[in-house]
């Protein structure tokens, strides 16, 4: 297989928490990378205890640690674009912010993944005005439910406490120009938990709507969707689309991806990547 002008697939590297169930995190990146003809670099910055019905715990590596994984494998490999999901603490958002902001050429796509921390708004919040401060102005494409954004926005302000007892709320419009504002490029909005058929997904940027797509609301309850979402973004801003393409073609990919889900355990259904390498007749089954 030809790549461009290499014979070597672009390379993406991954900064986020392993997950053992496959579904989300950094499987969820190496296997959607994969697939979409990428090879994926991976920095383990925290681990899931978790299956498929739900999390346990999350352990954070040291930041020295996941600073050390990363510069290793910079200095050997060229890389054609970066992700971040969820890292853990704020310790190591800080040391990935430092080295990401040696490479700001490369296209950057931020997953908060606030899953991975549900029942620990505090560290959440941490985390999130971390990303904010540190991450945000050098990110191309946040992928990010309705909920994320406002989360986001909210623990970013410096009066947060006070935003969050208003009696009225930030909307939806003011967080995006908030965060937009920060210094990243376009936020991709999730239709994620909104009513309605349709999963409608709108990417943003400085002017305004650039692309809204919609999709079929399918009935399954998913492990990994977001994070399927923003590495096939990745991957495709990897291959050296603009932004608007990718993320259409990244959408494709998900949606596809989610259509042939599987349960391989007692909870949720989980993203088939490699969909296109299945018999049809698993299909008709």
């Amino acid at each position: 297989m030809s790549y461009g002008t290499s014979d070597v697939p672009p390379s993406v590297l991954c900064f986020a928490t392993s997950d053992a169930t496959g579904g989300g995190g950094l499987q969820s990146d190496v296997l959607t990378l994969a697939s979409m003809g990428c090879h994926p670099l991976t920095v383990v910055a925290a681990v899931a205890v978790r299956d498929t019905r739900g999390i346990e715990e999350l352990l954070a590596l040291d930041a020295d640690a996941v600073a050390a994984q990363a510069r290793a494998v910079l200095e050997d490999i060229p890389v054609q674009a970066l992700k971040l999901g969820l890292v853990g603490n704020v310790e190591n958002v800080a040391a990935i912010a430092e080295i990401l902001s040696d490479y700001p050429d490369l296209p950057l796509v931020l997953e908060p993944a606030l899953s991975y921390v549900e029942g620990d708004e505090g560290a959440a919040d941490e985390m999130l005005a971390a990303l904010a401060e540190l991450v945000l102005p050098q990110v191309t494409v946040l992928v990010a439910s309705r909920h994320e954004v406002l989360r986001l926005a909210l623990a970013s302000l410096e009066d947060a406490d006070a935003d969050a007892d208003a009696d009225e709320p930030l909307l939806l419009e003011d967080a995006v120009a908030h965060l937009l504002a920060l210094g990243m490029e376009y936020v991709l909005l999730t239709g994620v938990g909104e009513p309605g058929p349709q999963v409608v997904n709108i990417l943003m940027g400085a002017e305004g709507v650039v692309r809204t797509d919609a999709w079929e609301r399918l009935p399954a309850r998913f492990l990994g969707a977001g994070a399927t979402l923003a590495g096939a973004v990745a991957a495709a801003l990897a291959h050296g689309m603009e932004v608007p393409e990718a993320v259409r073609e990244a959408q494709e990919f998900t949606f596809q991806a989610l259509s042939g889900a599987y349960r391989p355990g007692m909870g949720l259904a989980l993203p088939d990547r490699f969909f296109w390498a299945r018999p049809e007749e698993r299909d008709d089954a």
